[in-house]
């Protein structure tokens, strides 16, 4: 049975339907592509309590694996990291890392994300992308390669 999967998009003029949501259906599809089931995106405005808010309930739908998409850079209203940070039991720095690391192919400034990677007890997944389109899809690419491994550890699986 595939893992499942929710998108939740964090952008104050997506949410105010004044721009097209590109990133969270973009994520929706490659998660799809990998295996994941995964629903349509969940759009929110920018700010660390209607992330906050949204997580928590996507946490309680039992997804194992919460992708954000947006609100990881440094614009006053970025506050995905803040609102993430709230919900993590625990980080999973190498995540973030890595998807910084990935995405220095496509551009230097995603040395200045601030996206975040850990779990809610018991077992779900959080990993916070930019919301760029070229961001997405080479962060979708790193937690498509990750997320099982990391669910199926989190459901008692061998260290294998």
């Amino acid at each position: 049975m595939p893992h499942h999967a929710r998108v939740l998009t964090v952008s104050d003029r997506s949410a105010a339907g004044l721009r097209e949501d590109r990133g969270g259906p973009l994520a929706v599809s490659l998660l799809q592509e990998a295996g994941f089931s995964c629903d349509e995106p969940l759009v929110v405005p920018d700010g660390a309590d209607s992330v906050e808010s949204a997580l928590r309930d996507l946490v309680d739908q039992g997804p194992g694996l919460i992708v954000t998409t947006g609100g990881t850079g440094i614009a006053p209203t970025d506050r995905t990291p803040e609102g993430t940070g709230r919900v993590l039991d625990r980080e999973l720095p190498g995540i973030a890392e890595e998807l910084r690391r990935r995405g220095l192919a496509d551009t230097p400034l995603s040395v200045i994300s601030r996206g975040l990677a850990g779990i809610v007890d018991p077992g779900v997944l959080v990993v916070n992308l930019p919301g760029s389109t070229r961001a997405v899809a080479s962060g979708i690419a790193v937690v498509a390669e990750l997320a099982p491994h990391v669910l199926d550890q989190l459901a008692g699986g061998d260290h294998s």
